[in-house]
């Protein structure tokens, strides 16, 4: 053999090894979790609401709402976030973050330094259990 047949055969050798690797390794790595495949996250629903839609600067309202969970899990232990947030300039902006259980209550006590009429929303960000999930727009009046 010469070594112009010696270095394509060796090239040829190196492409198929090459082109073979990464379905080799993908073999050898199996098919993803169970816990990944099947894993279906459960639907929540937030209401919330003022405790009182007109304030004074820096008196406190609460914000009261239940987190329930519509995919008829019961006895899950362990709190979800919740989250307040404001409209601003088109942007929902976190005022106060806590945790509530499903098919649980929640109360955030809040006071505001400015005067405004402020749009404010509880949101639930997605997590390993739930999708995320929001309450509906509600306005609080600070005089």
């Amino acid at each position: 053999m010469s070594k112009t047949s010696n270095l394509v055969s060796a090239l040829v050798i190196a492409c198929t090894v090459a082109l073979a690797a990464p379905a080799v390794a993908s073999a050898a790595t199996g098919p993803a979790p169970a816990a990944v495949q099947g894993h279906k996250k459960h639907k929540a629903k937030v209401e919330a609401k003022a405790d009182k839609t007109r304030v004074k600067v820096g008196e406190e309202t609460k914000i009261k709402g239940s987190f329930a969970d519509l995919g008829g899990q019961e006895s899950v232990s362990g709190g979800e976030p919740v989250i307040v947030q404001q409209l601003q300039a088109g942007v929902w902006v976190n005022l106060s973050t806590g945790t509530c259980r499903p098919n649980g209550n929640f109360v955030f006590s809040l006071s505001f330094s400015l005067r405004a009429t402020l749009s404010l929303r509880v949101y639930h960000p997605e997590t390993d259990l739930y999708v995320s999930a929001v309450s509906s727009v509600f306005s609080v009046v600070v005089i």
